[in-house]
């Protein structure tokens, strides 16, 4: 599935600082990468090591300090709003929140038919509209019918990222960044998430981006890992050469510290953390 001369989205010396003088964070330092068409990626770190600034300058939200962005081999233009727009055909994203990630003003059918005219459906006959978005979600497990004329807070949350699927299902873009896509949903709900998201790369010959701390995950799902620490890249390769015969301290420690049901847990390594519930526990009160 993946063609190693097929470069679709690559980056040189992308850096983002925020803030100047004392309150000056370097949130991404540096980093280089070249994804390719049809590649399973992870994109693996704690929280604040810089992953989730480095996808959103890779989907054109913010931009970078310094340092290029690369679309099919071309250097990045997305310097008027039609440009964005073009390109967020080509790229697009599923977020770990799915209850901050739509207008809550906006029914469900308007979010579907949105990707229908992103995707040049706009003059499309309504009954031809209807029978996309309806098979958009039963791509999902969703009934379209029960669906129509609701908003999208009136859904679980499974249900809300299953309609966030649905909606890339439509859009079918060259490049899904997948930002803790499962992180708030339930192993079962979980497995047919991810099962989806392959279907899809099977299918359109979509990259994925999975950003995540789940290196479990990253070693379930990926081609390439990239291990990222204080917004650098510090180890890339396969997912068995980074997970199985890792060179790095930090992507060792990042696998000792997924739990085994079968091992004695390590927390050795977790910051110990003194409580302060406001009083002294071995005090006790005269009757």
């Amino acid at each position: 599935m993946v063609c190693e001369s097929d470069s679709c989205l690559s980056g040189t010396g992308l850096t983002k600082i925020f803030g100047m003088g004392r309150t000056r964070t370097l949130a991404v330092d540096h980093v280089d990468f070249d994804f390719h068409t049809g590649e399973v990626i992870s994109i693996v770190g704690e929280s604040g090591s810089g992953k989730t600034t480095l996808a959103k300058m890779l989907l054109g939200l913010i931009g970078p300090t310094t340092g290029e962005v690369y679309f099919q081999g071309q250097k990045r233009d997305i310097s008027t709003q039609r440009k964005k727009r073009e390109y967020w055909k080509n790229i697009q994203a599923i977020f770990q929140d799915p209850y901050s990630s739509y207008n809550i003003f906006n029914k469900i059918d308007a979010v579907l038919l949105d990707c229908i005219r992103m995707r040049g459906g706009r003059k499309l006959p309504r009954a031809k509209k209807t029978e996309l978005m309806a098979e958009a979600c039963s791509f999902v497990n969703l009934k379209f019918e029960e669906l129509t004329n609701k908003y999208p807070f009136e859904l679980s949350g499974g249900q809300m990222q299953r309609l966030m699927l649905a909606r890339i299902f439509l859009l079918k873009p060259r490049i899904l960044l997948a930002d803790e896509p499962t992180s708030m949903i339930d192993a079962c709900s979980r497995a047919t998430i991810l099962d989806m998201l392959m279907q899809l790369r099977s299918e359109v010959g979509m990259t994925i981006v999975f950003i995540t701390h789940d290196i479990g995950l990253a070693y379930y799902v990926s081609d390439t890992v990239y291990i990222m620490e204080h917004g650098k890249f510090v180890e890339s390769g396969s997912a068995d050469e980074v997970i199985l015969r890792p060179k790095q301290p930090y992507t060792r420690r990042l696998i000792s510290d997924v739990p085994k049901i079968y091992e004695e847990w390590d927390l050795s390594t977790v910051e110990s953390i003194p409580l302060d519930f406001g009083f002294d526990r071995h005090s006790e009160k005269a009757g």
